[in-house]
């Protein structure tokens, strides 16, 4: 039930024929969860905290440095020195009062990541790194949750979201992230963020499209990313869709799979 204030702050999603007052209760009702508060995370964390998620969490056992400013809006000069989610959390709580926040202050492993996603609808991976990416997803898929996965690189990006334990219109299983992606790269191949350097409002595109992206799974309007791969080329101002679909070759839902469980992760 939405009180006076949250009515008239949220008045223009409820004016939305796409939201209204129903869809506006299902953000209230939801659990999110986001991994990392960085360049990704910090838009995610703010857009849906002010579209009202009932419940953000975020996975982070980082602290800001000076370089994070340069992307990571959700932090402030001020808090140089602070654990990430406790900027991020006095950001939220000034912004929204309304909504529920949990720090995570750890780093996700195989030893927590299923216990960790247990207590949330809909996980956002904007990690750096193709290793969290993996596990995330495999996690995911496990669990049975829906996965917002976003990865950001000098001047691109790439967006999708993963159902791969549903099936679709024609009762096929949705593919995995490992049917887009079947390997990740050797080692030294990509270049971090900290190598190659990244454009800080292109951080902010992107993030504030996988909220909106979370925003019509959590409220159910729209054709959504599931088989599709959004790319963002930044140098050409360039949006590009690329449709992919299940391998049966594929080691989580596919013919014979050979993952069950986050054992193989160190």
């Amino acid at each position: 039930m939405l009180t006076a204030d949250e009515l008239e702050r949220y008045a223009r999603h409820i004016v939305l024929r796409e939201i209204g007052g129903q869809g506006q209760a299902a953000l209230q009702s939801a659990k999110v969860l986001v991994i990392g508060a960085g360049g990704l995370g910090a838009p995610v964390l703010m857009y849906l905290a002010a579209a009202g998620v009932g419940t953000l969490g975020v996975v982070d056992d980082d602290i800001v440095s000076l370089s994070n400013l340069q992307r990571q809006v959700i932090h402030a000069t001020p808090d140089i020195g602070a654990r990430k989610v406790d900027s991020a959390a006095d950001k939220i709580h000034a912004l929204n009062p309304h909504v529920k926040f949990v720090g995570h202050g750890v780093r996700l492993d195989a030893a927590n990541a299923m216990e960790l996603l247990s207590a949330y609808d809909l996980v956002l991976d904007g990690s750096d790194n193709f290793a969290t990416r993996y596990l995330v997803s495999d996690a995911c898929y496990l669990a049975g949750k829906p996965l917002i996965s976003a990865a950001l690189g000098t001047f691109d990006g790439s967006l999708t979201t993963l159902r791969p334990h549903e099936k679709n219109a024609s009762g096929v299983l949705n593919p995995t992230y490992r049917c887009l992606f079947p390997d990740a790269p050797p080692p030294g191949t990509v270049p971090s963020c900290q190598e190659a350097g990244v454009m800080g409002a292109l951080a902010g595109v992107l993030g504030s499209m996988m909220a909106l992206e979370a925003i019509r799974e959590i409220v159910g309007f729209g054709e959504g990313l599931v088989g599709r791969l959004l790319m963002i080329d930044a140098r050409a101002m360039r949006f590009e869709t690329l449709r992919y679909g299940r391998d049966p070759a594929n080691p989580l839902n596919g013919d014979a799979p050979t993952i069950v469980d986050l054992s193989g992760y160190k």
